[in-house]
């Protein structure tokens, strides 16, 4: 993905691949992240708000292709789909929940 130079991988059970677009400031952000570990998956994410210039604009235009809002979080499940907002029963369910 072109986007790997940018996120932080966290490890996990493989459930899909998991992307999310937050801001480090953000209290549904970081729920978010809390809700991915507690359900034990491997996902990555980007701060985007910690980037600046062409790696910002590049995410940007990522997120741009799911979420034309631009508002966080937005998870971007298999390059499939994109959840957008804490929204933790779909994630919950998105991932595959407590199953192996």
């Amino acid at each position: 993905m072109k986007l790997e130079k940018y996120a932080k991988k966290v490890p996990g059970k493989r459930k899909g691949d998991i992307l999310l677009f937050a801001l480090s400031t953000c209290g549904w952000c970081r729920k978010t992240k809390n809700l991915l570990d507690t359900l034990g998956v491997g996902y990555r994410y980007i701060d985007v708000d910690l980037l600046d210039g062409e790696a910002r604009n590049e995410v940007m235009a990522e997120l741009d292709r799911w979420n034309k809002a631009h508002s966080f979080p937005s998870v971007v499940i298999d390059d499939d789909r994109c959840i957008v907002g804490f929204q933790e029963d779909k994630i919950t369910q998105a991932v595959g929940g407590g199953k192996n």
